[in-house]
């Protein structure tokens, strides 16, 4: 493990149970942005990251489907993709009736064929997987030309922080993007439902 700034702090996601996890998962504000105001503050931003005309999202690591039907309800055409059967089961009854489709597979090598999309949407996964420049080069091949990535990440803890400092992916998505953009979301506590210290941000990429 390193807390080195521009390197990836390594991940005990694979340790999570996330099939035990689903059924409270939508408690933390984030996740279920069930209070209207935190809500509103990730539509607010999802509408300046996302395309503004409807566009075919995927949505990877989507656990129960937040961010899909924020995005299905800005009008946008949404494939989410999660390992966990409880979580995709969750997805799929919050989706229903929706522009979406939620599928059950590896974020890092999503099950969706030759199909190409708009926009690969990803929040707090790409530090928990393996060879995080592979994956990105393997997300940015499922994107049509002039499609975005748009990564929300951070680290958190302070003892044994975990996650992805924003340099270290910054300087992966160089290496695909000329045009890569950092928005800074520690100093919104509307996002997380409290005031938070860590390091919380996102990165639009257009490829």
């Amino acid at each position: 493990m390193t807390n080195a700034n521009d390197r990836v702090v390594a991940p005990a996601d694979s340790e999570v149970d996330w099939d035990a996890e689903a059924a409270g998962f939508d408690d933390e504000p984030d996740h279920g942005l069930r209070d209207p105001g935190v809500r509103a503050a990730w539509a607010a931003r999802l509408r300046t990251w996302l395309p503004e005309r409807p566009a075919d999202v995927l949505d990877l690591g989507c656990g129960t489907g937040s961010l899909s039907l924020l995005a299905a309800e800005q009008g946008h055409r949404v494939t989410g993709v999660d390992s966990s059967p409880a979580m995709v089961e969750r997805a799929r009854a919050k989706l229903a009736g929706r522009a979406a489709v939620i599928l059950r597979g590896d974020a890092a090598a999503p099950p969706v064929g030759e199909q190409r999309y708009d926009t690969v949407l990803v929040r707090h996964v790409l530090w928990a997987l393996p060879a995080p420049d592979r994956v990105l080069r393997h997300w940015r091949d499922l994107l049509r030309p002039g499609g975005r990535f748009v990564l929300v990440e951070g680290v958190w803890g302070t003892l044994n922080p975990v996650g992805m400092p924003a340099g270290r992916l910054t300087a992966l998505l160089a290496r695909l993007s000329a045009d890569v953009r950092v928005e800074r979301l520690s100093g919104d506590p509307m996002l997380w439902g409290k005031a938070v210290d860590d390091e919380r941000y996102a990165v639009v990429a257009t490829v």
